[in-house]
């Protein structure tokens, strides 16, 4: 994923590019799970996670027990239903991020946070490791307010944490859930049709405190 100009700060107000009114082509089940890809998915929770490249933040989450069904995409900017190129480019303002699919009863929120800001760096803005650029950013867009109290909560206890080992302040975006973009079939479950592919996902070896606080759903 190392393609594209390095854009670090997002576009302004009028700069983003149109995008287009009709979605992106994709499959319509997850090639692991089988599961519905696009939904509906009733008395499941859902929520976008943005940690670097999707291709390794997608797969975390699909081995997770209690998540039913994961996509990559784009969200968090102003361009409808871009490209990959276009999100490269910097001139979206999207991140790239993985929708979540999950049974909140079998794997907590508070869990779920917990193993997203252990498996990659917070606290480096516009980038993840070697990939540099916007749509590389760290996001949580939660569905519910529940998840936004939680996520809030976690990022702070992670913090502390992140702070007593040298880190710097956490950067991850958090807010209520943006329209979510579905990027192309090649993208969806990259690394399951391609085993050998690259994979960016790593923590700092910090460990977030798990079992306490909020439930959310």
């Amino acid at each position: 994923m190392f393609f594209g100009r390095k854009n670090t700060s997002l576009p302004g107000p009028g700069e983003a590019l149109p995008g287009r009114p009709t979605p992106l082509a994709t499959s319509q089940r997850h090639f692991v799970s089988g599961a519905a890809l696009h939904g509906p998915w009733p008395g499941l929770s859902q929520i976008q996670l943005g940690l670097g490249c999707f291709w390794g933040a997608e797969r975390l989450f699909w081995n997770l027990p209690g998540v039913v069904v994961t996509a990559v995409g784009y969200a968090g900017g102003e361009t409808p239903n871009p490209t990959y190129e276009e999100v490269c480019s910097g001139m979206t303002g999207h991140t790239e991020v993985v929708l979540v699919v999950y049974d909140a009863e079998k794997l907590p929120t508070r869990e779920l946070l917990a193993t997203f800001f252990e498996n990659h760096d917070p606290t480096q803005g516009m980038r993840q490791g070697n990939d540099i650029g916007t749509q590389y950013r760290s996001a949580i867009y939660a569905t519910t307010p529940e998840q936004l109290a939680a996520a809030r909560e976690v990022r702070d206890q992670y913090q502390n944490a992140l702070a007593a080992a040298g880190f710097g302040p956490v950067t991850t975006e958090i807010r209520e859930a943006p329209p979510f973009y579905y990027a192309e079939d090649y993208h969806q479950q990259y690394l399951a049709k391609n085993p050998g592919g690259y994979c960016g996902i790593g923590g700092v070896g910090v460990a977030c405190q798990r079992g306490v606080g909020v439930a959310a759903g």
